[in-house]
């Protein structure tokens, strides 16, 4: 293994930098050379590439985002586009290819590895269903964001009494509502993966007011139908009934940035090391994933098409933890 290439591909967050740091810099270590993959696959696939040496990723521990830029690319869902990603590659006199990225990217990362080229996935994304880690690239700093948001929003609604919509991503995860929900004292947490009925939120939102409660801080997937905005119309359309005031505030792509947590710096500099490791030991064809507190090998086959379940124990703690 002389040359590998490196990309970022899907939805970015906290901690891709850093990753690309430990990928660069372990190669390099090993005698390799690496080139950086612009814009991910759509980058590959328009053959966008740049040396990366140690200085060049010197400086970047501490950004957050991808210096490499990242996109969705459905071409690359093609087999074309898949091939002139392969095509590429060759032309570049790659050995190998880190993949860091969630349930997307780590598909088309197995998509090649299918077709004969050794790739190792790293999983990063915020919504932590990707399978074979207890957590991915990105989550913790995502969560802490989410907590600082709660924290001061919790001031603004008990100074007013107010019931506040706080929207967090997940379009198919109710990771982060469930998380950011609990360690943040919501008063109620709604995510796709549980049915809760309007009339059961107004409830929510009464039963607050009664045991005296200055504020009602409600946690939103933005998964969770039927939307964050049907739900503000229909308790605005009750207010005199429920006591409070509602607002709603959508955190948005603020999660996705700033800069990593020591955790993401940590997690991302053994998984990115890792990578290149199992590529030198001809270990291609797997995700590599923090289980515990070690290291541990998922096939990349394996790894997307088994995401996480959600943790239902943890969600009736929540339910408790409301009271």
């Amino acid at each position: 293994m002389k040359r590998i290439g490196v990309l970022t591909s899907g939805g970015d967050g906290p901690g891709l930098n850093p990753c690309i740091r430990a990928v660069t810099r372990t190669a390099i270590s090993y005698g390799m050379e690496v080139l950086g993959i612009e814009r991910g696959y759509a980058g590959l696939i328009g053959n966008d590439v740049i040396p990366l040496n140690a200085r060049a990723v010197g400086g970047i521990i501490g950004r957050g985002g991808t210096f490499l830029g990242t996109s969705r690319s459905p071409e690359f869902k093609t087999l074309h586009g898949q091939r002139e990603a392969l095509r590429n590659l060759n032309r570049n006199n790659l050995d190998g290819l880190v993949v860091i990225g969630g349930n997307g990217s780590l598909t088309g990362a197995a998509a090649l590895y299918e077709q004969g080229f050794p790739v190792v996935g790293v999983p990063a994304t915020i919504d932590n269903d990707v399978g074979g880690t207890d957590i991915a690239i990105g989550v913790d700093t995502a969560l802490n964001t989410i907590l600082d948001a709660i924290d001061k929003i919790k001031d603004t609604a008990s100074s007013h009494q107010r019931a506040f919509l706080i929207e967090v991503m997940g379009r198919d995860s109710g990771y982060l509502a469930l998380m950011g929900g609990v360690a943040g004292g919501a008063e109620l947490i709604l995510v796709p993966e549980v049915e809760t009925p309007l009339e059961a939120v107004a409830q929510g939102l009464v039963n607050a007011y009664i045991r005296g409660k200055a504020h009602c801080i409600v946690v939103v997937a933005e998964g969770y139908k039927p939307g964050t905005q049907a739900i503000a119309a229909y308790l605005k359309e009750r207010k005199e009934e429920l006591g409070f005031g509602v607002r709603v505030t959508v955190l948005g792509h603020v999660q996705r940035g700033g800069a990593p947590s020591a955790f993401d710096r940590l997690l991302a500099t053994r998984l990115g090391a890792a990578a290149v490791i199992e590529l030198k030991e001809g270990r291609a064809g797997n995700v590599v994933g923090l289980v515990g507190s070690e290291i541990k090998l998922t096939p990349l086959a394996e790894a997307p098409s088994k995401p996480k379940r959600f943790d239902m124990n943890l969600y009736k703690l929540a339910k408790i933890m409301e009271k």
